[in-house]
């Protein structure tokens, strides 16, 4: 769902690019692809309805986390329909990851759900990492996510030229022209993939399995690790499911990818 201030940037974007001179059909075809995000970064004098690093609390009689925890998001403060995902009303989503390229391909315990009102403990993963710094997550906001040129290209052209990679990059910077400023966010809900080598999109869809539309593929989170990550130069960690298995909340076929 579009919001009121999204919608005044989809016609400043609309705007902008017909002052470039930018074909409209790839104008409408661009607005077409970005979704909805939700945001955070640390901060903030908002309810908790995020926190990052230290230790996860799982119910008692969970097995062991084997893979470092990242970060739990309270479903209960989130805002409804958040970023058009099928998620739960309350409880705990969270998130688990190796912080390094190994981390790649279908991982069956790196998102986890806690209902609320779920006795639990914290408990420290067994993965050879220290945990990651404790960040409360008190500043939250929505905004439309763009699409990564080069994705936009390759999935518009079959064969894409120069020519076609710069319209993508042209259009890239007029929406960013029309943006207005944002904290820098750390973690997010859905939002389009950001892509550091292979989009981590185009890598879920094309390991699916028999029976699984490869277009029900949605990006559930992203973590932007920051310089504390040592083992990533910068490095963004996504986490995608079929949409059907979120609003299931099954979650042993979740796609894992790091790059950097």
């Amino acid at each position: 769902m579009i919001d009121d201030w999204n919608t005044d940037r989809v016609n400043r974007f609309r705007a902008e690019a017909e002052s470039r001179g930018l074909p409209a059909d790839e104008v409408e075809r661009w607005i077409g692809l970005t979704l909805p995000g939700v945001y955070w970064t640390q901060g903030g004098d908002g309810p908790l309805s995020a926190r990052m690093g230290g230790d996860p609390l799982l119910p008692v009689d969970a097995p062991d986390p084997s893979l470092p925890f990242v970060a739990s998001v309270d479903c209960a403060l989130l805002p409804p329909g958040t970023a058009g995902l099928p998620l739960p009303s309350e409880g705990h989503l969270l998130f688990f990851a190796e912080p390094s390229l190994d981390f790649e391909g279908r991982v069956s315990d790196a998102v986890r759900y806690v209902p609320a009102a779920t006795p639990t403990v914290a408990r420290r993963a067994d993965s050879g990492y220290e945990p990651f710094a404790p960040q409360d997550m008190r500043t939250m906001w929505g905004h439309l996510s763009a699409p990564d040129p080069e994705s936009f290209a390759e999935a518009r052209w079959d064969d894409p030229d120069d020519e076609r990679y710069e319209l993508a990059d042209e259009l890239q910077s007029a929406w960013t022209h029309v943006g207005g400023s944002w904290p820098g966010w750390t973690f997010a809900l859905r939002g389009n993939p950001v892509v550091r080598n292979d989009d981590p999109m185009d890598l879920a869809r094309h390991s699916e399995p028999e029976g699984v539309d490869a277009d029900d593929w949605v990006l559930l989170g992203t973590w932007r690790c920051g310089q504390e990550v040592k083992e990533l130069d910068q490095g963004v960690i996504s986490w995608l499911i079929p949409r059907q298995d979120l609003a299931s909340l099954r979650f042993d076929r979740v796609y894992g990818h790091a790059g950097m």
